[in-house]
């Protein structure tokens, strides 16, 4: 058919109602090729295998590894002729500057750049009120029609738009679709940080309070950021370039020139 080859993946696993409800929402934009972890890699980062054993599955291929190895695997062995890879939509949201790193979904997308392949990472906002375990809820009472939605648009018009031009890859966050129709607003990730650590006895326990606020709708994120964005109920699309982007700095200059290595 005509439009991109769409290599579409995740970090819930390749059985989730997420990666299921995008796959069919992107079948109308082109061809859509899952290539996605066998069991849930939720929250693995960028974390990379030397070997993966793969399967085929009804919408394409089944990993046993992590999204970056999805990724890696897809676009240079199982469908090298992607056009554009998709990561989602995870269940919970993949909003602020500090989860960037820690997401698989996000991941998926940032390796992609590595391939000069453009990107997509979609995940829908779960209210909750506590550090909540995503893996224990069941997606299949969720509805993910405004993520997939907004993916569906961006995956059809971005690229031809010169989005790409000037970005590596986007990163869009959706609120639940029981809130009703949702504006798509370009934002910025929020650098609002709010981990903690308590200790107990032998046990430390990392909390995000951030949750919590974000349930109650008192974030201290400004206007213009991804979590207001979602908070207000609207569609959160970041553009975002690959990580570790050098810059002159001229103090480090003066500190190497400094140096004196010895023997």
């Amino acid at each position: 058919m005509d439009g991109p080859t769409i290599l579409l993946t995740n970090d819930d696993g390749i059985e989730a109602a997420g990666l299921r409800a995008v796959y069919d929402g992107l079948t109308a934009v082109g061809e859509v090729v899952a290539v996605a972890p066998a069991t849930d890699q939720s929250a693995v980062g960028r974390a990379l295998s030397h070997e993966v054993d793969v399967a085929g599955h009804e919408l394409g291929y089944a990993v046993e590894g992590t999204p970056a190895d999805c990724v890696v695997a897809g676009l240079e062995s199982l469908v090298p002729e992607a056009d554009l890879v998709v990561a989602g939509c995870n269940r919970g949201a993949n909003l602020g500057a500090y989860v960037l790193g820690r997401s698989g979904t996000v991941s998926a997308a940032v390796e992609a750049t590595f391939f000069d392949v453009p990107a997509i990472a979609t995940s829908m906002y779960i209210p909750v009120r506590e550090d909540t375990d995503f893996t224990s809820i069941d997606d299949r009472e969720l509805r993910y029609d405004e993520a997939v939605r907004a993916t569906a648009y961006l995956a059809r018009h971005a690229d031809a738009a010169g989005v790409f031009e000037q970005c590596d890859y986007l990163n869009v966050n959706a609120p639940v679709a029981d809130w009703g129709p949702a504006p798509l607003e370009v934002t910025r990730p929020s650098l609002e940080y709010e981990m903690t650590a308590d200790r107990n006895g032998d046990a430390v326990t990392l909390h995000d309070r951030i949750w919590e606020r974000m349930a109650d709708g008192s974030i201290p994120d400004p206007e213009g950021t991804d979590r207001r964005a979602v908070v207000d109920g609207a569609v959160s699309v970041s553009p975002l370039t690959a990580p570790h982007t050098t810059e002159h700095h001229e103090a480090l200059d003066e500190l190497a020139d400094g140096y004196e290595p010895t023997a």
